[in-house]
């Protein structure tokens, strides 16, 4: 009988060591879907519908991994067929469309003469007021039904800023030119004093160029990523507040906050390209804005 303490042990031992691993591929797969629902909680789109009606499909998969860059491209279509709606036969009494294109369009040009001056303006509107209604229509996009926010999305909001940074430092070398560029970096010395401070001012305006990306995409993520999860939180709120009603549907407590939606998709494509355009005030030469470069920095909001 001595043995039979020690088989026992034996069973023991081996049988938590069974029971972890998985017994079948089936078992792995089972647990599959598992794994997708972590993350934070959003509103049903379009893409994810087809995610949950053709869960195995590799089609599905890749359309779920291009998710925020299908619905940029869907916005900027939507955006250039309004504006070529409203272009192509143009009215001496504007339409509707028409109106509000041609309102857009000097809007924006007024903002941006009113920061970088009447001589500079005209070369920059057109990438600055293209940054702004963009930005702007992806912020609201995630208000339609089935939708969702490209900008709620860190990729885009990076590519966003790292097209607003080469450009940037593209106009400060071809405005420039490779010398003065750096000499810029260095603080633009002009006597003993300065030469001696370009051991730290070097640095510390290199790390403020590189910065400059880090705080426009954060920045623009941080407000439509929160401003998303807070729609999907009193969503939640208002179905779980009926529960007990066995009803379908629930309170819709988040459109109580569609106002402040609004207004924070405005106010963060409206930040963005002021920042984008004191960037570029700052790198292009003192001689066309210093004077503006200091008025601008002292009323800016951010």
């Amino acid at each position: 009988h001595a043995p039979a303490p020690a088989a026992h042990a034996t069973v023991a031992a081996v049988a938590p060591a069974a029971s972890a691993a998985p017994a079948t591929p089936a078992d792995a797969h089972a647990a599959e879907p598992e794994h997708k629902s972590e993350g934070a909680p959003e509103f049903p789109t379009l893409i994810s519908l087809l995610e949950a009606a053709f869960p195995n499909a590799g089609w599905v998969k890749a359309v779920v991994w291009f998710e925020p860059l299908l619905f940029s491209l869907v916005i900027a279509l939507l955006l250039i067929w309004a504006v070529r709606a409203a272009t192509r036969h143009p009215q001496m009494i504007p339409g509707r469309l028409q109106n509000l294109v041609e309102y857009a369009v000097q809007g924006l040009n007024d903002f941006v003469t009113g920061i970088l001056g009447p001589e500079q303006a005209p070369r920059f509107v057109p990438l600055l007021g293209t940054l702004f209604i963009y930005i702007l229509a992806m912020n609201l996009f995630g208000l339609v039904p089935l939708m969702k926010s490209p900008t709620s999305s860190l990729n885009v909001t990076v590519a966003l800023a790292l097209t607003v940074f080469v450009y940037v430092q593209w106009i400060g070398l071809r405005g420039l030119g490779p010398i003065g560029y750096v000499r810029h970096l260095m603080g633009s010395p002009s006597d003993v004093t300065g030469w001696l401070l370009v051991p730290i001012m070097l640095p510390i305006h290199i790390l403020g160029e590189l910065a400059k990306p880090i705080s426009l995409s954060c920045r623009l993520f941080g407000n439509v990523f929160g401003e998303d999860m807070l729609l999907v939180a009193f969503a939640t709120l208002g179905i779980t507040m009926l529960q007990f009603a066995h009803v379908p549907f629930g309170l819709p407590l988040h459109a109580i906050f569609f106002p402040l939606a609004l207004l924070s998709s405005a106010l963060q494509a409206l930040v963005f390209t002021v920042l984008s355009t004191i960037y570029i005030l700052l790198m292009l030469p003192h001689d066309h804005g210093h004077g503006a470069e200091d008025e601008v920095l002292a009323h800016s909001p951010v």
